[in-house]
Protein backbone atom coordinates (compact mmCIF):
# COMPACT_ATOMS: atom_id res chain seq x y z
CA UNK A 1 0.00 0.00 0.00
CA UNK A 2 1.90 2.70 -1.30
CA UNK A 3 -0.19 5.32 0.66
CA UNK A 4 0.89 3.93 4.01
CA UNK A 5 3.81 5.60 6.26
CA UNK A 6 5.22 4.35 9.06
CA UNK A 7 6.92 6.71 11.66
CA UNK A 8 8.84 5.83 14.86
CA UNK A 9 9.35 8.75 17.63
CA UNK A 10 11.49 9.06 20.40
CA UNK A 11 8.84 10.60 22.46
CA UNK A 12 5.51 10.65 22.56
CA UNK A 13 5.33 14.62 22.87
CA UNK A 14 6.76 14.30 19.70
CA UNK A 15 4.22 11.70 18.59
CA UNK A 16 1.43 14.40 19.73
CA UNK A 17 3.75 17.00 17.82
CA UNK A 18 2.78 15.20 14.52
CA UNK A 19 -0.46 14.66 14.87
CA UNK A 20 -1.24 18.23 15.74
CA UNK A 21 0.43 19.39 12.66
CA UNK A 22 -1.34 16.48 10.69
CA UNK A 23 -4.75 17.93 12.28
CA UNK A 24 -4.00 21.53 11.50
CA UNK A 25 -2.92 20.71 7.26
CA UNK A 26 -6.02 18.42 7.48
CA UNK A 27 -8.55 20.45 8.84
CA UNK A 28 -7.50 23.83 7.03
CA UNK A 29 -8.02 22.21 3.77
CA UNK A 30 -11.56 20.16 4.54
CA UNK A 31 -12.56 23.23 5.79
CA UNK A 32 -11.27 25.49 2.82
CA UNK A 33 -12.74 22.78 0.52
CA UNK A 34 -17.08 21.76 2.36
CA UNK A 35 -17.04 24.36 4.83
CA UNK A 36 -15.64 21.89 7.72
CA UNK A 37 -13.66 19.46 9.38
CA UNK A 38 -15.24 15.79 10.90
CA UNK A 39 -12.28 13.86 13.13
CA UNK A 40 -13.71 10.25 14.75
CA UNK A 41 -11.47 10.00 17.96
CA UNK A 42 -11.01 7.00 20.40
CA UNK A 43 -10.23 6.11 23.91
CA UNK A 44 -6.90 5.24 25.27
CA UNK A 45 -4.00 5.94 27.24
CA UNK A 46 -1.86 7.08 24.15
CA UNK A 47 -4.25 9.44 23.02
CA UNK A 48 -5.64 11.08 25.79
CA UNK A 49 -1.44 12.85 26.34
CA UNK A 50 -2.57 13.70 22.75
CA UNK A 51 -5.89 15.64 23.40
CA UNK A 52 -4.48 16.94 26.74
CA UNK A 53 -1.97 19.04 24.35
CA UNK A 54 -4.22 19.67 21.52
CA UNK A 55 -6.47 21.69 23.92
CA UNK A 56 -3.86 23.86 24.77
CA UNK A 57 -4.34 24.81 20.49
CA UNK A 58 -7.29 27.71 21.02
CA UNK A 59 -6.54 28.63 17.30
CA UNK A 60 -7.75 25.75 15.70
CA UNK A 61 -10.69 26.01 14.24
CA UNK A 62 -12.84 24.37 16.76
CA UNK A 63 -15.73 26.06 15.22
CA UNK A 64 -16.10 24.18 12.23
CA UNK A 65 -14.62 20.80 14.02
CA UNK A 66 -17.05 17.94 14.06
CA UNK A 67 -16.51 15.49 16.62
CA UNK A 68 -17.58 11.69 16.63
CA UNK A 69 -16.19 8.49 18.23
CA UNK A 70 -14.74 5.55 17.08
CA UNK A 71 -16.27 3.30 19.74
CA UNK A 72 -17.53 3.61 23.38
CA UNK A 73 -18.43 1.20 26.60
CA UNK A 74 -21.40 0.63 26.85
CA UNK A 75 -21.65 2.18 30.23
CA UNK A 76 -22.87 5.66 31.89
CA UNK A 77 -21.02 8.61 31.12
CA UNK A 78 -19.74 9.08 34.48
CA UNK A 79 -18.00 5.89 34.30
CA UNK A 80 -14.25 5.98 34.05
CA UNK A 81 -14.38 3.43 31.45
CA UNK A 82 -16.48 5.88 29.36
CA UNK A 83 -14.54 7.12 26.26
CA UNK A 84 -16.73 10.63 25.85
CA UNK A 85 -16.01 11.14 29.66
CA UNK A 86 -11.99 11.13 29.10
CA UNK A 87 -12.21 13.14 25.41
CA UNK A 88 -14.47 15.70 27.33
CA UNK A 89 -12.13 16.37 30.24
CA UNK A 90 -8.87 16.59 28.22
CA UNK A 91 -9.80 17.84 24.88
CA UNK A 92 -13.53 18.98 24.22
CA UNK A 93 -14.45 21.24 27.74
CA UNK A 94 -11.11 22.87 27.50
CA UNK A 95 -11.49 24.57 23.80
CA UNK A 96 -14.65 26.23 22.52
CA UNK A 97 -16.49 23.68 20.53
CA UNK A 98 -19.87 24.00 20.20
CA UNK A 99 -22.06 21.63 21.69
CA UNK A 100 -24.09 20.91 18.37
CA UNK A 101 -20.75 19.80 16.93
CA UNK A 102 -19.80 16.74 19.46
CA UNK A 103 -21.25 13.59 18.36
CA UNK A 104 -21.57 11.05 21.50
CA UNK A 105 -22.03 7.77 21.11
CA UNK A 106 -25.12 7.96 23.81
CA UNK A 107 -25.25 5.28 26.09
CA UNK A 108 -28.22 5.93 28.18
CA UNK A 109 -30.33 3.79 25.95
CA UNK A 110 -32.04 0.66 26.79
CA UNK A 111 -29.88 -1.73 25.38
CA UNK A 112 -26.60 -1.21 23.06
CA UNK A 113 -28.25 -2.02 20.26
CA UNK A 114 -30.16 1.17 20.31
CA UNK A 115 -27.27 3.34 21.03
CA UNK A 116 -25.55 2.02 18.06
CA UNK A 117 -28.37 2.35 16.13
CA UNK A 118 -28.95 6.08 17.43
CA UNK A 119 -25.20 6.71 16.47
CA UNK A 120 -26.08 5.39 12.81
CA UNK A 121 -28.85 7.78 12.36
CA UNK A 122 -26.64 10.43 13.61
CA UNK A 123 -23.78 9.11 11.17
CA UNK A 124 -26.40 8.70 8.33
CA UNK A 125 -27.68 12.79 9.03
CA UNK A 126 -24.52 14.62 9.47
CA UNK A 127 -23.01 13.37 6.00
CA UNK A 128 -26.08 13.24 4.06
CA UNK A 129 -25.67 9.69 2.47
CA UNK A 130 -27.90 7.86 0.52
CA UNK A 131 -28.35 4.44 1.48
CA UNK A 132 -25.47 3.48 -0.92
CA UNK A 133 -22.82 5.60 0.25
CA UNK A 134 -20.78 6.06 3.51
CA UNK A 135 -19.75 8.63 5.80
CA UNK A 136 -16.11 10.13 4.82
CA UNK A 137 -14.14 11.47 7.86
CA UNK A 138 -11.22 13.81 7.46
CA UNK A 139 -9.70 12.19 10.12
CA UNK A 140 -9.91 8.49 11.99
CA UNK A 141 -7.64 8.39 15.16
CA UNK A 142 -7.16 4.87 15.77
CA UNK A 143 -4.93 2.56 18.53
CA UNK A 144 -4.24 -1.17 18.63
CA UNK A 145 -5.00 -3.65 20.99
CA UNK A 146 -2.36 -6.50 22.14
CA UNK A 147 -5.25 -8.46 20.51
CA UNK A 148 -5.15 -6.81 17.44
CA UNK A 149 -8.61 -5.16 17.94
CA UNK A 150 -8.75 -1.55 17.14
CA UNK A 151 -11.74 0.69 17.69
CA UNK A 152 -14.09 -2.10 19.06
CA UNK A 153 -13.46 -4.58 16.36
CA UNK A 154 -12.27 -7.47 18.03
CA UNK A 155 -10.92 -10.75 16.65
CA UNK A 156 -13.51 -13.15 15.57
CA UNK A 157 -16.78 -11.53 16.47
CA UNK A 158 -19.61 -10.78 13.35
CA UNK A 159 -18.39 -7.14 13.35
CA UNK A 160 -15.14 -7.89 11.00
CA UNK A 161 -17.86 -9.15 8.34
CA UNK A 162 -20.46 -6.00 8.55
CA UNK A 163 -20.84 -4.68 5.36
CA UNK A 164 -24.04 -2.83 5.54
CA UNK A 165 -24.44 -0.83 8.86
CA UNK A 166 -21.86 2.07 9.96
CA UNK A 167 -22.27 1.56 13.68
CA UNK A 168 -22.75 -1.80 15.29
CA UNK A 169 -22.69 -3.44 18.76
CA UNK A 170 -19.84 -5.70 19.28
CA UNK A 171 -19.85 -8.36 23.24
CA UNK A 172 -16.05 -8.90 23.09
CA UNK A 173 -15.39 -13.02 24.45
CA UNK A 174 -13.91 -11.67 27.28
CA UNK A 175 -16.64 -11.47 29.55
CA UNK A 176 -15.08 -9.05 31.92
CA UNK A 177 -14.82 -6.47 29.17
CA UNK A 178 -18.34 -4.56 28.68
CA UNK A 179 -20.25 -4.13 25.70
CA UNK A 180 -19.20 -2.26 22.49
CA UNK A 181 -20.61 0.26 20.26
CA UNK A 182 -18.54 0.63 17.16
CA UNK A 183 -18.06 1.98 13.54
CA UNK A 184 -17.40 -0.51 11.25
CA UNK A 185 -15.07 -1.24 8.70
CA UNK A 186 -16.79 0.80 5.47
CA UNK A 187 -16.44 3.81 7.78
CA UNK A 188 -12.81 3.48 8.59
CA UNK A 189 -11.67 2.32 5.58
CA UNK A 190 -13.44 5.59 3.40
CA UNK A 191 -12.02 7.82 5.72
CA UNK A 192 -9.40 10.40 3.89
CA UNK A 193 -6.62 10.19 6.54
CA UNK A 194 -6.28 7.06 9.55
CA UNK A 195 -3.80 8.06 12.22
CA UNK A 196 -2.53 4.46 14.12
CA UNK A 197 -1.41 5.55 17.89
CA UNK A 198 0.78 3.02 19.58
CA UNK A 199 3.15 2.64 22.12
CA UNK A 200 4.68 0.61 24.59
CA UNK A 201 6.97 -2.50 24.20
CA UNK A 202 3.64 -4.97 25.49
CA UNK A 203 2.83 -3.77 21.88
CA UNK A 204 5.86 -4.64 19.76
CA UNK A 205 4.60 -8.51 18.33
CA UNK A 206 1.06 -7.52 17.43
CA UNK A 207 2.75 -3.94 15.80
CA UNK A 208 4.60 -6.21 13.66
CA UNK A 209 2.02 -8.34 12.65
CA UNK A 210 -0.22 -6.06 11.56
CA UNK A 211 2.16 -3.51 9.42
CA UNK A 212 4.04 -6.77 8.05
CA UNK A 213 0.99 -8.70 7.23
CA UNK A 214 2.00 -11.90 9.48
CA UNK A 215 -1.75 -12.24 10.04
CA UNK A 216 -4.22 -10.24 7.93
CA UNK A 217 -7.45 -11.28 10.15
CA UNK A 218 -5.84 -8.92 13.09
CA UNK A 219 -8.89 -6.51 12.84
CA UNK A 220 -6.41 -3.77 12.62
CA UNK A 221 -4.65 -5.12 9.98
CA UNK A 222 -8.18 -5.38 8.23
CA UNK A 223 -7.75 -1.01 8.07
CA UNK A 224 -6.71 -0.82 4.28
CA UNK A 225 -8.22 2.62 3.45
CA UNK A 226 -9.88 2.55 -0.34
CA UNK A 227 -8.37 6.32 -1.33
CA UNK A 228 -7.08 7.80 2.05
CA UNK A 229 -3.36 7.84 3.90
CA UNK A 230 -2.42 5.54 6.62
CA UNK A 231 -0.14 6.71 9.11
CA UNK A 232 0.99 4.37 12.01
CA UNK A 233 2.82 6.43 14.72
CA UNK A 234 5.28 4.35 17.00
CA UNK A 235 6.96 4.96 19.45
CA UNK A 236 10.52 3.29 19.98
CA UNK A 237 8.99 0.75 21.98
CA UNK A 238 6.38 -0.40 19.82
CA UNK A 239 8.34 -0.61 16.97
CA UNK A 240 11.17 -2.34 18.20
CA UNK A 241 10.20 -5.28 16.58
CA UNK A 242 9.90 -4.15 12.53
CA UNK A 243 12.17 -4.81 10.10
CA UNK A 244 15.07 -2.34 9.90
CA UNK A 245 15.25 -0.60 6.34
Amino acid sequence: MNNKKIIIFKTIDNMADFVIAQWKTISEKAIKGKGYFSVALSGGRTPEFLYKKLSNKRTLPWNKTHVFLTDERYVPYEDEENNLHMINNTLLTRVSIPKKNVHPISTSEVTPLESAEKYEEDLISFFRTAETALPKFDLILLGIGEDGHTASLFPETPSLKEIRHFAVTVSPKDKTKKDRITITFPVINMAKNIVFLVTGGNKAKIVKDVIEGKNNLLPAAMVEPEKGKLFFLLDESAGSLLKKD
